[in-house]
C-alpha cells in the first residue's frame, strides 16, 4: 500500500491497544519530562566554550514546515536557504559553500538521536523532515566535538519526539501557496518501562517556478525499553521518499523579469530527482554505573539510492553505509579538581556495491537506454576521540580533546574498461582546547583553538577529474574516466565570545577567525553535451571569519500579553589568501551580511501576531567576482492561536513580492556575463495549518 493511502487512513493502523487503561498518560508527568528534556539540552549547551543553537519543537511548529530552511531560521551562525525544494543549502562559517543546492550536503556533520546521518558520501537531505524534530542543537564549528564533529561547520543533531513526551494522538494540515498541502498524523505513548512514537506525513506542491512540482511521503518510528534505572534502549526507523522536478537556475535578468520561469534545457529534458526510499535503521543503548559513568553504544544501517534524471543520462546510485558509535565518560578528580573525561570511537563504512550505473537518457548518437558508464564509491570515516573538561578554578573551565582520524577513499569506472582506479588512505587528527568562565551567574565568556579536518566525497574526487574517455569510447566518449586525488581540507580556527541576560535580552555573541588550508572548492562547469557538473579542487589557502550574534528581547510586558523581538546577524568574510589568480577575492555562493528578525506580540491565552525580516547583502556570483546577485530585503507576518492541544496559524512571506537570488551555484570566471547560476527565492505566499492533539 503506497504510503500516501497510509497516511488517509492512519487512524485505523495506529497501535490503539498502547493507549489502554494501564498505559493511560499522566499530563503533570509529560509536561514535567519535556521541561526537564529541554532544561538538560539547554544547560549541556552552556557548558560548551563556543557558539551554540537551540531549537524546540514548538518554534518548528508555529509555521510552514517544509525544508531545514523552517527549521533553522533565526539562528546566528547558520545559513540555510532551500532552492525551491527540499534540497537546502546550509553553510556554518562557511561549510559547504562548495555545494549548490540539491545535491549531498558536505562541511557540516548531521545527525539523528547522536548517531550520523552524514558519511563518506555526504549528507542526504530526504530524512530530515522537520515534523519529525522534536529539537535541533547546533554546535558551530569545533563546539560539535563532542557529537563526533570534526569539518568546518560543525553539528546538527535532530532529536526525534518519543512516546515519553508525545501525545496519544496527533493530527496536523497545512496548505498555501503554489500547490503547497501537507498532512501529518502522530501517536505516542509510554508505561513505566516501554514507550513508543510513531509519525506518518506527506506533502505535494506545484513550486514557484514552472516545471517545480513535487511530492513526499514517510513514516519514522522509534520505541524505547527501560530494563531499570541503569541501563535503557531505543531503536529508530525513519523511512522516507521524495520525488521533484527540477527546474534549474536562471540569470540575474530572468530572476528580476521572470522569476517564475525555469530554465528551458531543463524543461526541454524534463529533469528530475525522484528518490524512491531511504531507510534509516538505528540503535541506542545506554548504561548508567553507580560511580557516574556512561557508556553509549550506537549503530545505525543506511540505505539511500536516487535515480537521477537531471542531464542528458540517467544516473542510478545506491549508497549504503553502516554506522557505530562507542562512548565513555565519567566524572572524576584530576589533581584534586573536579573534572570529565571521555573517550569515544565513531565509524562510518560505505557497504560493497555503493557506486551508479548510467543511461542514455536523451536520444541522440545513441538511442535511450544505451548503457554509457558504471562507478564505485567506496570509503570510510573512522574517528577515535578523547575528551576532558576540567575545573581550574572556581566557575573557570578547562576544555581539551584530540581526535585522531582515519579516513579511506576508494574510486574507480568499472565500465567501460580503461580507467585507473583510485585507492587513498589518510591519518589525520584534530585537537582542541577551550576556556569558559562563569564572570556573573548572567555572564558567561569563553573562547577556544581547534583543527577541524574534512575529507573529500568519493563521489567528488570522480566528478572532478579532468581525464576523460578518448574518442572512439562508444556511447562513454567525453565521459571522466579516472578520479583525482583530493587532499584533506583543513583549518585552524580561534574563537572567542560570551553568552547572557542583560537589560537587553538573552544575547550570545561569538567572533572566529580561521585559516584553512586546501579548502574544497567547486565550479559549475559544462560538459561536451551541455550537462552541468561541479568539478571539485583544493584550493590555495584561504581565510574565513566572522560574527555571530543572536538577541531575544522582552520589549514589553503586561496582563495584555508581551511584545518580544528575537534578532540573528551573522558577518560572513570568507577570501582568499594571495591566490596566484584571484588575489585576496572573496569567495563566491554566500551573503557577507546576513540578518533576520520577528517582532511578535504574544498573548497570555495564546494567540499571537508577529512581523518579520530577512536581509542579505550583494552575493557574489564567480570566483573572480565579476558579477554579484543583488542584496534583497525579505519582509512577512504571521498570526495564530497556540494552546496545548489547538495550534493555529496564518503566514504571509515575501509581502513586497522582492525579486531575489535565493542560492547561488559559483563559476570561475564569468567575464562579467550573466550567466545561469541562481535559483530564486519564493514571491509573495500564503500559508496556514492546524493541529490538534488528544491528551
Amino acid at each position: 500500500m503506497p504510503l500516501r493511502r497510509l497516511t488517509a487512513t492512519a487512524l485505523s493502523l495506529l497501535p490503539l491497544p498502547l493507549l489502554a487503561a494501564p498505559l493511560e498518560l499522566d499530563v503533570v508527568r509529560i509536561e514535567e519530562r519535556s521541561l526537564d528534556d529541554t532544561t538538560q539540552a539547554r544547560e549541556k549547551l552552556a557548558r560548551v566554550p563556543g557558539g551554540s543553537n537551540l531549537i524546540d519543537a514548538k518554534d518548528i511548529a508555529a509555521s510552514r514546515s517544509s525544508t531545514l530552511q523552517d527549521v533553522l531560521a533565526y539562528q546566528p551562525g547558520v545559513y540555510a536557504q532551500s532552492a525551491g525544494n527540499e534540497g537546502v543549502r546550509l553553510s556554518i562559517r562557511g561549510s559547504g559553500i562548495n555545494r549548490g543546492s540539491g545535491g549531498h550536503g558536505s562541511g557540516t556533520f548531521v545527525l539523528l538521536d547522536g548517531l550520523a546521518l552524514t558519511g563518506p558520501g555526504g549528507t542526504p537531505y530526504e530524512l530530515q523532515e522537520p515534523l519529525w524534530i522534536e529539537r535541533a542543537e547546533v554546535l558551530r564549528g569545533a563546539n560539535g566535538f563532542d557529537k563526533g564533529a570534526l569539518a568546518l561547520g560543525g553539528a546538527v543533531d535532530l532529536i526525534s519526539p518519543t512516546g515519553l513526551t508525545a501525545a496519544p494522538l496527533t493530527l496536523r494540515y497545512e496548505a498555501g501557496s503554489y500547490g503547497w498541502r501537507k498532512r501529518h498524523v502522530s501517536s505516542g505513548g509510554h508505561n513505566d518501562n516501554a514507550d513508543y512514537f510513531v509519525a506518518l506525513t506527506d506533502s505535494d506542491y506545484n513550486g514557484y517556478q514552472d516545471h517545480a512540482s513535487g511530492n513526499s511521503q514517510g513514516v519514522m518510528a522509534n520505541v524505547g525499553y527501560r530494563f531499570n534505572a541503569q541501563l535503557e534502549t531505543r531503536f529508530y526507523l525513519r523511512y522516507r521518499e521524495t520525488d521533484h522536478e527540477t527546474p534549474g537556475r536562471l540569470t540575474l535578468d530572468q530572476i528580476k523579469h521572470h522569476p517564475r520561469m525555469a530554465n528551458p534545457t531543463f524543461v526541454a529534458r524534463d529533469s528530475s530527482r525522484p528518490q524512491h526510499g531511504s531507510t534509516w535503521l538505528a540503535n541506542k543503548t545506554t548504561w548508567r554505573f553507580e560511580d557516574g559513568g556512561l557508556f553509549e553504544a550506537g549503530l545505525a544501517y543506511h540505505n539511500y539510492p536516487m535515480d537521477l534524471h537531471e542531464s542528458t543520462n540517467r544516473v542510478k546510485l545506491d549508497y549504503s553505509d553502516v554506522s557505530t558509535s562507542l562512548r565513555y565518560s565519567k566524572p572524576h578528580q584530576l589533581f584534586g579538581h573536579d573534572s570529565h573525561s571521555a573517550v569515544a570511537l565513531r565509524a562510518t563504512v560505505f557497504l560493497p556495491g555503493s557506486g551508479a550505473k548510467e543511461y542514455v537518457r536523451v536520444a541522440g548518437a545513441y538511442p535511450v537506454g544505451t548503457h554509457t558508464r558504471d562507478y564505485e564509491h567506496n570509503g570510510s570515516d573512522s574517528v577515535l576521540q578523547f575528551s576532558n573538561d576540567l575545573e581550574l578554578a572556581s566557575d573557570l573551565w578547562l576544555s581539551s580533546g584530540l581526535a585522531l582520524i582515519y579516513t579511506r577513499r576508494e574510486v574507480q569506472v568499472t565500465y567501460p574498461q580503461g580507467g585507473d582506479a583510485l585507492s587513498l588512505s589518510t591519518w589525520d587528527y584534530a585537537p582542541r582546547l577551550g576556556l569558559r568562565y562563569q564572570l556573573a551567574p548572567d555572564l558567561q565568556l569563553f573562547g577556544n583553538l581547534s583543527r577541524s579536518v574534512e575529507a573529500p566525497h568519493a563521489w567528488s574526487m570522480l566528478w572532478g577529474s579532468n581525464d576523460k574517455f578518448p574518442a572512439g569510447s562508444g556511447p562513454a566518449t567525453g565521459m571522466i574516466r579516472t578520479p583525482v586525488e583530493l587532499e584533506n581540507q583543513t583549518a585552524t580556527t580561534l574563537e572567542f565570545g560570551g553568552r547572557g541576560d542583560s537589560i537587553l535580552g538573552s544575547w550570545d555573541l561569538s567572533y572566529y577567525y580561521a585559516w584553512v588550508r586546501h579548502e574544497l572548492l567547486s565550479v559549475e562547469l559544462a560538459d561536451g553535451l551541455g550537462n552541468l557538473y561541479n568539478a571539485e579542487a583544493n584550493a590555495s589557502p584561504t581565510v574565513h571569519q566572522g560574527i555571530e550574534a543572536g538577541l531575544h528581547s522582552t520589549l514589553w510586558q503586561g496582563q495584555a500579553g508581551q511584545l518580544l523581538l528575537r534578532q540573528a546577524y551573522t558577518l560572513n568574510q570568507f577570501r582568499y589568501r594571495d591566490d596566484t589568480a584571484f588575489g585576496d577575492n572573496r569567495l563566491p555562493g554566500l551573503p557577507q551580511h546576513y540578518y533576520q528578525g520577528e517582532l511578535r506580540f504574544q498573548r497570555p491565552d495564546g494567540w499571537f501576531l508577529a512581523l518579520n525580516a530577512q536581509l542579505a547583502s550583494r552575493v557574489a556570483v564567480d570566483y573572480a567576482n565579476s558579477r554579484h546577485a543583488g542584496s534583497y530585503k525579505v519582509f512577512g507576518a504571521s498570526a495564530g492561536y497556540h494552546a496545548e492541544d489547538w495550534q493555529g496559524w496564518l503566514e504571509l512571506r515575501n509581502l513586497t513580492g522582492e525579486r531575489y537570488a535565493s542560492t547561488i551555484t559559483p563559476g570561475y570566471n564569468d567575464q562579467g556575463r550573466d550567466i545561469a547560476r541562481a535559483t530564486p527565492g519564493e514571491g509573495f505566499a500564503v500559508y496556514t495549518g492546524v493541529s490538534y492533539s488528544w491528551r
